[in-house]
């Protein structure tokens, strides 16, 4: 359906005259009068009649009328929707309980005029390609500045790195430590069922076992956190890593430790990743906040280890 005729035909309901609709929407009467036409012959019925006070709608016209202004709304809203500065910024995450998301909330906090949409995609691969199609605006994860080629059109700048902290159970042998270097897990066992091949997590815990030599599993079904929790708190030999800023809960009996990760510490390096040519005035609000969020999550300890690829 021709929407300009829609439009049309509303303003001459409102005006009650085809002239007056015709300086209304700045077009001649006779383009007014050829839209109307076109319309009618669309639904099949007469939609005006002609009298000396002007154009008086008929009875299809009546019940054509709301409609009318219906799809002019929904004209309205889908333009709307993708209009720079008004459709919200649409952010991916790669978890809702992890840093990144906290860093989101952080932002709407103080910027609760902008509107959000935070979505989570699988991994890296999957956030660039919908960076580049449009599906989302902007991206935080964990990507290959080195050794890797990104597209031309994809712009990454580090984010802030997030401090990688060692979750146990209060049976296990580091359970009452305040701290541990690297060095200090060689020969325990890190469990975490969570890592895909071929992901950027999985690629960053790769190096950083062989960084320091440590044995970290991938073994197992992965059920999801509460799963993990529930066998990281019973073990006296299974240990995890965690992110900092990562909300975990779990019950009180539990009793499970996190433990800093000391000289060095590892960090995880969560990038925005963003397409060069987006104009979302959010995404430069999006930026300034990270800049003056100081672009680290990490303090005190300043030897830090990230992967030489990021």
């Amino acid at each position: 359906m021709d929407l300009d005729a829609v439009r049309t035909f509303v303003a001459i309901a409102d005006a009650g005259r085809f002239q007056h609709a015709a300086t209304e929407l700045s077009i001649t009467q006779q383009a007014v009068s050829k839209r109307v036409a076109a319309l009618e012959r669309t639904v099949g019925v007469r939609l005006f009649a002609r009298t000396p006070r002007g154009a008086e709608l008929t009875v299809d016209g009546r019940a054509f009328l709301p409609h009318a202004r219906e799809l002019l709304r929904a004209e309205a809203r889908a333009f709307a929707s993708v209009r720079p500065g008004h459709r919200a910024l649409r952010v991916d995450v790669i978890g809702r309980g992890l840093a990144p998301a906290a860093l989101l909330r952080d932002f709407h906090r103080a910027r609760p005029d902008v509107e959000l949409d935070v979505v989570t995609l699988f991994d890296a691969d999957a956030a660039v390609d919908a960076i580049r199609s449009g599906t989302v605006d902007a991206s935080f994860r964990a990507v290959a500045t080195t050794g890797h080629r990104l597209p031309d059109d994809i712009e990454v700048s580090r984010a802030f790195d997030e401090p990688v902290q060692l979750l146990t159970g209060p049976a296990h042998p580091l359970a009452a430590a305040r701290a541990v270097t690297p060095a200090d897990l060689v020969g325990h066992r890190i469990w975490m069922p969570g890592l895909v091949p071929g992901t950027e997590w999985a690629a960053y815990y790769d190096a950083l076992a062989a960084a320091f030599g440590l044995g970290i599993e991938s073994t197992g079904p992965d059920f999801g956190v509460e799963p993990l929790l529930d066998t990281i708190a019973g073990s006296g030999a299974l240990a995890t890593f965690v992110g900092e800023q990562t909300r975990l809960v779990w019950p009180a009996g539990h009793d499970l430790r996190r433990i800093a990760v000391r000289n060095p510490t590892p960090v995880y390096p969560h990038s925005l990743v963003r397409h060069r040519d987006n104009r979302h005035p959010a995404l430069a609000a999006l930026r300034d906040h990270l800049h003056d969020a100081g672009g680290s999550g990490h303090s005190g300890d300043t030897e830090t280890w990230t992967p030489a690829w990021a």
